[in-house]
């Protein structure tokens, strides 16, 4: 089974300090590697993380404020120097076209690799490749700024003991899954009755802003949330200035969305201990986990 987890490599918001980097998140799935938001520094995080960069595959840009996009064009560099073969799919507002250009062609360099650019414009489904289900809602920043959220599809599970009851084992389950019903005896054995769908995880990420109806609509149900927390409830007036949350208000989304697992970063500079965030956002979501810097946190079947 190939690894399931996601790596912080930053979890700092606009200003990075000496413990925590600016934000970038490394989603390892489904023998993929999905990096949201790289910031400055990202491609060094990946030394310290001890994984190896050409495991990406996707890079997802929420917006283009320099804590969210400073080290992308490091990593597509990186990527270049490994002469990675496949394809890195690159997904960001449309609005922002021309800071990616930048950030794409900011210096010289001979370009070896295959970067399939997806500019979005508009919510919705921004593409179902057989792999992954990927979706969009533009949130509450003063910006164009997306939450996104990554559903892998739906999988038929055998259930063993019907098989064993009806004596069908090997090729001829193939057979069952890939016609849907085989015949047994002069008796139809459809692939309903010896199976049932597992439903496909999914992952959001919801990032610098406001609390609002969108930020719930891509969380809903999902298996992961990460999700910004840039202010303890003591400053919630600055939060609502600056387009930002608290721990709190993260943790509501959470529970209203119905998530299973709540994972906090994009802390402010101001703070240096980050007990406070889990103390606050636990008493509304339980089930809630605060980012640091190299820390990975799986993500199972």
């Amino acid at each position: 089974m190939s690894v399931r987890d996601l790596t912080i490599l930053g979890c700092s918001s606009q200003q990075q300090t000496r413990f925590r980097n600016h934000g970038a998140y490394l989603l390892r799935w489904n023998d993929e590697g999905l990096l949201f938001d790289p910031g400055e520094g990202t491609q060094r995080q990946f030394i310290f993380a001890d994984i190896p960069p050409p495991c990406v595959t996707r890079i997802f840009i929420s917006h283009f404020h320099g804590d969210h996009c400073l080290g992308l064009g490091s990593m597509l560099l990186r990527l270049n120097l490994d002469k990675v073969t496949h394809p890195i799919h690159c997904y960001y507002p449309a609005s922002g076209k021309k800071f990616f250009d930048r950030l794409r062609y900011g210096c010289i360099y001979r370009e070896n690799i295959e970067v399939i650019e997806h500019p979005v414009k508009k919510a919705g489904l921004v593409e179902d490749d057989g792999k992954f289900r990927i979706e969009a809602v533009f949130l509450d920043h003063g910006v164009e700024n997306i939450g996104w959220r990554i559903t892998e599809p739906d999988t038929v599970k055998f259930e063993k003991e019907k098989l064993k009851t009806l004596q069908l084992d090997g090729p001829i389950i193939r057979d069952l899954e890939r016609h849907g019903k085989i015949k047994v005896d002069g008796r139809t054995i459809t692939l309903q009755e010896v199976s049932h769908i597992r439903p496909g995880d999914a992952f959001a990420y919801v990032i610098d802003t406001r609390p609002c109806k969108e930020a719930v609509q891509i969380a809903k149900g999902a298996k992961l949330l990460l999700c910004e927390a840039t202010y303890l409830d003591t400053e919630r007036a600055m939060a609502h200035e600056y387009h930002h949350m608290t721990a709190i208000q993260a943790a509501e989304i959470a529970k209203e969305a119905e998530v299973e697992m709540l994972v906090l970063t994009h802390f402010s500079a101001r703070y240096r201990e980050l007990d406070g965030f889990g103390v606050e956002a636990k008493a509304v979501f339980p089930n809630t986990f605060i980012a640091e810097d190299l820390k990975r946190f799986p993500f199972p079947r």
